[in-house]
């Protein structure tokens, strides 16, 4: 081997390594290493490209995948390849991209592809806490431009100790699940659910990750070191004209600085700060426009941004004439829709989603089949977010990565006041029918006051917020229940989700850096106000589940049989199962559990449920030696007569043990049709067959004198 190998390691608190391999592999990217921790290994390549992107962006590209091959697995499907990501696959790149796309040159417009691939898996190892490392550390190898090392860590806690980078075990039974994202010197970025935990505990988690994170950063720098740091590459910088900024500055700061302080709609504002734009392009020739329109439309964009933070920092006041902690005016309603089996409108400001709940059985149930994870869900959210909730017509191309993510964020959110002991699969499909600032935040609150309607028992009702940060780094001022705008405009987008108990998820993306703990700590205090008085808005409406289900919802029971019997239950062929549907309109499902049957019965009309459950139990009765039974006469012989436990379950009632006294006929002691008491003496030892006895429950007669 020609190049040089090297490796550095890292010790977490508790002792397990991670390597940090690079010259080994994949040498023709601009850079590349293995992160590797116990039998998990992931691949970590960049490539920028060396031309100009016409666009006026960073067209970055963040992927991760998991190679089905690195747990000794197929992939399902027909064509046994890896094809489209999964959702999970698609929620780390997310997590990825997040922390890396502000650390690029704002003027860096290269095609730059990250790419992370899971080649080995451990089943103690859950890789997508390692991406971010990856992701870093080929960057740093690289000679790509980036202002400075990052990572990613997961933080749980188990028994009140924190753990970085649990395993999947772990993470089962811990009371947070936080991902944080850092360089050096601040967080900027933060994801996770919890059991309703208080603001410090998150505030002690995001702290004890960021520690760990800064020895993960030292050793990216010792490695680059090691290896010796590359010329960062030149590129194409952006052109800039300053005399062009002062005439746009002097033109338009004060007209767009007057239009956010007249606290207008969205669609208002929108209309004024575009009559202004036209005014601004009115005063240059068409040979200046052709020249400097883009930059002339930047600067603009740069006076617009600087007028509505300075409006805030200055006056405490927003576009739309709100003050820092005030909400949006809220209305909400319920069972809107007649047909669904939950449903639920919530609306604040100009932000609208419309939530509803569908209830199954085990068979609708998501299923999970990746190379690390298998597994069902009986709980699952989807989010919607056509063009049309924001003015627009663009072409549908699936289910975007934004929707997986708002989705995700919003399911956690519920998902831990969700029932363990529903009996349904839930599905919640959140539909955004306007957006103007934090549709995930409006789906939890339509999604909870929807599995509301629909009678399931949710612990306790979850609502959100989004929080917004201008700062100057001398000034700052948190916002409460950010505009679209704002959060374009400012410098920090901060999810919060909780009951009255506490904190059930988060999301956060900083901008800026060094936000301080200080800040942070601010932010979530004041979250915490907002989403309470979010959540009284809610509960005016509903404030606790439905007793029942709707009428026209399925009723569900359940039931646990002999695993013996799920044979007779099924049916030759599936007959007796398919015969008990067709006749009641149920949809019954059995799957064996632990040597028993779990056996659901889904219906809306509950005397047809009834009806299946006494088949079920007629086809599973077993008789109990020593118990009572009243039975039915079905046939009288000679030698006894024929009774009936239930349908199909007969028995002989020998005609020894019809009295005490000898009986010469049957037909004077029993008749057809007749019910009769019985003890259950059970399987005959001589006869091997069962047994049952009438005489033993009648008064024996006293013996006669010889």
């Amino acid at each position: 081997m020609n190049t040089k190998i090297y490796n550095k390691e890292i010790k977490l608190p508790d002792g397990r390594i991670i390597s940090i391999e690079t010259g080994k592999l994949a040498k023709q990217a601009d850079g590349s290493a293995v992160i590797q921790m116990g039998n998990a290994m992931l691949l970590a390549t960049v490539v920028s490209s060396r031309t100009k992107s016409p666009v006026d962006f960073l067209p970055l590209t963040v992927d991760y995948r998991e190679k089905f091959a690195s747990s000794g697995k197929f992939p399902g499907g027909f064509f046994k390849r890896e094809a489209r990501p999964s959702n999970d696959e698609i929620l780390t790149m997310r997590l990825v991209d997040r922390v890396l796309r502000p650390l690029f040159p704002k003027d860096y417009h290269y095609e730059t592809q990250v790419m992370i691939q899971l080649m080995s898996h451990d089943d103690t190892v859950m890789p997508d806490s390692l991406a971010g490392l990856a992701a870093s550390a080929v960057i740093q190898l690289s000679d790509i431009p980036f202002e400075y090392p990052i990572s990613e860590v997961r933080v749980a806690r188990l028994n009140g100790e924190f753990i970085i980078n649990p395993s999947r075990e772990q993470l089962s039974e811990s009371d947070i699940d936080i991902m944080v994202g850092a360089s050096y010197e601040s967080v900027s970025m933060v994801e996770g659910e919890f059991d309703e935990i208080s603001e410090e505990e998150m505030t002690d988690a995001i702290k004890f990750g960021h520690e760990a994170i800064k020895v993960q950063i030292d050793a990216q720098n010792e490695l680059v070191k090691a290896v010796g740091k590359k010329e960062t590459r030149e590129y194409e910088e952006a052109t800039e004209n300053k005399d062009l900024l002062e005439k746009v500055h002097n033109e338009c700061y004060e007209k767009c600085y007057n239009i956010a302080k007249e606290g207008l709609s969205k669609k208002e504002r929108s209309e004024k700060f575009s009559n202004v734009k036209e005014q601004l392009l009115e005063l240059f020739s068409d040979d200046e426009l052709e020249e400097n329109e883009s930059l002339v439309l930047k600067y603009f964009s740069k006076v617009e941004k600087e007028a509505v933070r300075e409006l805030v920092l200055s006056e405490g006041i927003r576009l739309d004439g709100r003050n820092t902690t005030d909400i949006r005016p809220i209305w909400c309603e319920v069972d809107y829709l007649p047909s669904t089996h939950g449903s639920s409108i919530f609306t604040r400001g100009e932000t609208q989603a419309l939530a509803t709940v569908t209830l199954g059985t085990s068979r609708d149930s998501n299923i999970i089949d990746s190379p690390t994870h298998q597994g069902e869900e009986n709980f699952y959210l989807h989010y919607n977010f056509p063009p049309f909730s924001t003015g627009e017509a663009r072409p549908l191309r699936g289910t975007s990565r934004r929707e997986i993510g708002h989705g995700n964020l919003a399911q956690r959110a519920l998902s831990k006041v969700f029932p363990n002991d529903c009996p349904y699969t839930v599905r919640v499909v959140s539909e955004v029918l306007e957006s103007n600032g934090s549709s995930s935040m409006a789906t939890v609150c339509s999604g909870t006051m929807a599995l509301m309607d629909a009678g399931v028992k949710i612990s306790n009702p979850v609502s959100g917020i989004a929080m917004g940060l201008i700062s100057d780094g001398e000034r700052y001022s948190v916002l409460s229940d950010i505009l679209g705008d704002e959060d374009h405009l400012g410098d920090m987008d901060f999810k919060v989700t909780g009951t009255e108990q506490g904190i059930t998820a988060c999301q956060m993306d900083i901008k800026i850096k060094g936000l301080s703990y200080e800040i942070l700590e601010k932010a979530l205090k004041q979250a915490c106000e907002g989403r309470i008085e979010i959540l009284g808005k809610m509960n005016k409406t509903i404030d606790k589940p439905a007793s029942h289900v709707k009428p026209h919802a399925p009723k569900m029971v359940k039931l646990v049989i002999d695993g013996d019997y799920i044979g007779a239950v099924i049916g030759p062929g599936g007959k007796v199962i398919q015969e008990m549907q067709k006749e009641t309109g149920t949809t019954i499902v059995i799957e064996e559990e632990n040597e028993k049957g779990i056996v659901e019965i889904l219906g809306t009309d509950q005397k047809m449920i009834d009806s299946v459950i006494q088949k079920i139990e007629d086809i599973t009765f077993s008789p109990v030696v020593g118990e009572t039974y009243n039975v039915k006469v079905v046939k009288i012989l000679d030698f006894g007569a024929v009774v009936e436990f239930r349908p199909g379950k007969e028995v002989l009632l020998h005609i020894s043990e019809i009295a005490w006294e000898r009986v010469e006929k049957v037909e004077d002691y029993l008749k057809i049709g007749d019910f009769v008491d019985v003890k259950y003496v059970g399987f005959d030892p001589r006869t091997k067959k069962q047994k049952v006895s009438r005489r033993l429950l009648l008064e024996r007669p006293p013996k006669k004198d010889k």
